[in-house]
């Protein structure tokens, strides 16, 4: 349950559309509900403005339903990360009443009911250095984009080739917010944030040679840029980066 949604059943009780009793039934399973595998936080976007998400790895297609069931019955709309086609096809053969949205290369879920509908806000600018960091910047952008931000979406335009960079200035000076995705050396938030005036995220990937290690060569790279103020995720954290930069976003 949202905050929107917890006044408006207020207002139903102070003007009696909606009896206590009702309203109690609502609210019983606040702050969080008990699935003996899984204790369900519904009162985390009322705490954080941030609503509890699925991290699908290392579910099964029957935990993340049983979890996806009753966050849809509470709040209407949920977010699975890290999912794969199995956790998909569980979602789509239960029949929820609901639409269930898969981005395979996110490895992200949304699934909302079918009367709801919410505008996007702001703009968050999301930029890979290369293709192979896509699936972490759709994860972002999946991410952002079910918080309630506008995303722009820019691939592969790392420092190896400089003028693609050039030819997004204008994207650039329109963001209220960059997120940078970037493998190999991590250098692209560094450029980028030269250039910038907005929050940047910075966010390393585990793309890259043997001495990249995993993402770590990006992350200290990233930590320890020149340029002041860039935040630094974890490495392939977009969904962390998209919930800094929505929170950035709305202010």
């Amino acid at each position: 349950m949202d905050e929107n949604a917890l006044k408006a059943l207020l207002k139903d009780v102070s003007s009696g559309r909606v009896s206590t009793s009702d309203a109690l039934k609502k609210l019983k399973h606040l702050p969080f509900e008990n699935l003996s595998f899984a204790r369900v936080d519904h009162h985390r976007q009322l705490r954080q403005g941030i609503p509890e998400v699925i991290f699908a790895e290392n579910k099964s297609p029957e935990e993340t339903l049983a979890i996806a069931s009753t966050m849809l019955k509470r709040s209407g709309r949920l977010l699975v990360t890290r999912a794969s086609d199995s956790h998909y096809k569980a979602l789509v053969a239960a029949a929820l009443d609901a639409v269930i949205e898969y981005n395979a290369t996110a490895g992200c879920i949304v699934i909302h009911s079918k009367k709801r509908k919410a505008g996007r806000k702001g703009n968050i600018l999301i930029m890979t250095a290369g293709t192979s960091d896509i699936p972490v910047a759709e994860e972002a952008a999946v991410t952002a984009g079910f918080l309630g931000s506008r995303v722009t979406t820019v691939f592969d335009v790392g420092v190896a080739g400089l003028h693609r960079i050039v030819d997004k200035l204008d994207q650039l000076s329109k963001a209220r917010v960059v997120i940078v995705v970037a493998g190999m050396e991590g250098a692209l938030p560094s450029l980028v944030g030269g250039l910038v005036s907005c929050p940047l995220i910075a966010v390393p990937a585990s793309v890259g040679y043997g001495t990249s290690l995993g993402g770590l060569t990006a992350l200290l790279a990233m930590l320890n840029s020149c340029v002041p103020g860039i935040a630094v995720m974890n490495i392939d954290n977009g969904f962390g980066a998209a919930c800094l930069a929505h929170k950035i976003n709305i202010m």
